[in-house]
């Protein structure tokens, strides 16, 4: 009999030699099926069953979609669930209970219990051998199945149709955004990245939708019309939040904050009129770390894990309304991605650039990503500091009283600058 795990980080360390799509690009024709994640949960007494679940999707927005609802849910006196990915410093944010991380012992004690059942499945059903996500999100469902919970807030990790969260029935469905992100395993166009996304849509279940081009929404409204499942859409069927009621910066979170409103609208809760007025109190309490998150204003410290065309643009916006001069930018972009895309919004506010490496696998090497910035802006001072804490370190060393210092491009490297620029300098 093997020992019980003990702790959080003895937790992430098993969950980490089960394949993991986070940290391991290449592998991109793994997931074929939800079938290793069904055969988990059906061994596990099926945890899933029961819950009272709002599923999000989409290729941006979907965390603070959820994060907005669980502030919401909570002022309207709801016990919640959330689950989310990835985490930026411990395993243990991946799970919230009640607005709060779960405690080490309590992750530690899930994953004992769905080890030995991850391993049988790997013995005696290869085919069903469950991946790193598959595991993570049983753990989830069985933290959440023993907490007594009102509502589980579910963030789809990869698509939709075939992701591992995939699995449940859910109250409500949400699909905030639509980019190309992913095409190596979502598809090429806008279309077939719609269409994994509207996987999560289920019979006679309501979804909201956010703002998605028009071949996505043809995607989406015609699996919606297969299925049986009513659409709302931002604009048309309800309204972004008011720009008073939230403290977090970025245009784009009214939407997300507003997707999470009406989702909450569409529970089927009694006396619907109060339940959403005090819902809406607590959108105003949301925190959304590593999010255009501003740790000092004097200096200006922004971290931010913008790695798309339109969370790039976010941040710009943002750093424009605040009339700043020019700073320093630290950065770090995995392969594979838009570099254009990244890099054209960001360099304008940069006059000097600190280039890393956020995560060993996936970034792309910081000579060659350092070349590219070369190429777009020759004038630019540039320093390469290959590991992300020395290089935040670094940054934050040569930022005076009155300067700019601004993180993009990973959520990792947005936890590698959270770790040293919360410090004192």
């Amino acid at each position: 009999m093997t020992s019980p795990i003990e702790n959080s980080e003895a937790a992430g360390r098993y969950l980490e030699t089960l394949i993991n799509l986070e940290r391991r690009p290449e592998l991109s024709n793994v997931r074929v099926s939800t079938s290793p994640v069904r055969a988990l949960l059906d061994r596990l007494g099926k945890p899933e069953q029961g819950l009272a679940v709002i599923h999000v999707a989409g290729s941006k927005g979907k965390g603070s979609t959820c994060l907005f609802a669980e502030s919401a849910l909570a002022a309207a006196g709801k016990r919640t669930g959330v689950f989310t990915s990835p985490h930026l410093h411990s395993w243990t944010e991946r799970f919230r209970v009640a607005g709060r991380e779960v405690d080490g012992a309590v992750l530690a004690k899930a994953v004992t219990r769905l080890r030995p059942q991850v391993e049988w499945l790997r013995e005696h059903e290869p085919e069903n051998a469950p991946t790193f996500f598959d595991a993570t999100t049983a753990a989830a469902l069985l933290i959440f199945a023993e907490a007594e919970l009102d509502y589980v807030i579910l963030e789809v990790g990869l698509g939709g149709r075939l992701d591992s969260t995939n699995v449940v029935m859910p109250r409500v469905t949400c699909i905030t955004t639509i980019e190309l992100e992913h095409t190596d395993k979502l598809g090429n166009s806008i279309a077939e990245i719609a269409a994994e996304k509207a996987g999560i849509l289920k019979p006679g279940i309501p979804c909201v939708m956010g703002r998605v081009e028009p071949a996505a929404e043809r995607v989406i409204r015609a699996r919606a019309l297969d299925v049986g499942a009513p659409v709302l859409k931002i604009d048309e069927d309800f309204a972004p939040l008011d720009p008073g009621d939230l403290t977090v910066l970025g245009h784009h979170q009214l939407d997300n904050a507003g997707l999470a409103l009406a989702a909450l609208s569409l529970l089927g809760e009694p006396n619907p009129d109060r339940f959403l007025a005090l819902a809406r109190s607590g959108l105003a309490e949301t925190q959304l770390p590593g999010r255009l998150e501003v740790l000092c204003e004097d200096p200006w410290i922004i971290v931010d894990g913008a790695h798309t065309r339109a969370s790039a643009r976010a941040l710009a916006r943002v750093l424009a309304g605040r009339r700043l001069d020019r700073g320093t930018l630290l950065i770090s972009i995995s392969r594979g991605k838009d570099l254009d895309a990244i890099l054209e919004p960001l360099l304008p506010f940069a006059d000097a650039v600190v280039v890393t490496c956020a995560e060993p696998v996936r970034s792309l090497s910081p000579a060659d990503l350092a070349r590219e910035i070369r190429a777009r802006n020759p004038d630019l001072s540039l320093q390469i500091i290959p590991d992300p804490r020395a290089a935040a370190r670094a940054a934050r060393q040569s930022t005076g009283r009155g300067q700019l210092l601004f993180a993009a491009g990973s959520i990792y490297l947005a936890a590698a600058a959270r770790e040293q620029w919360r410090l004192p300098r």
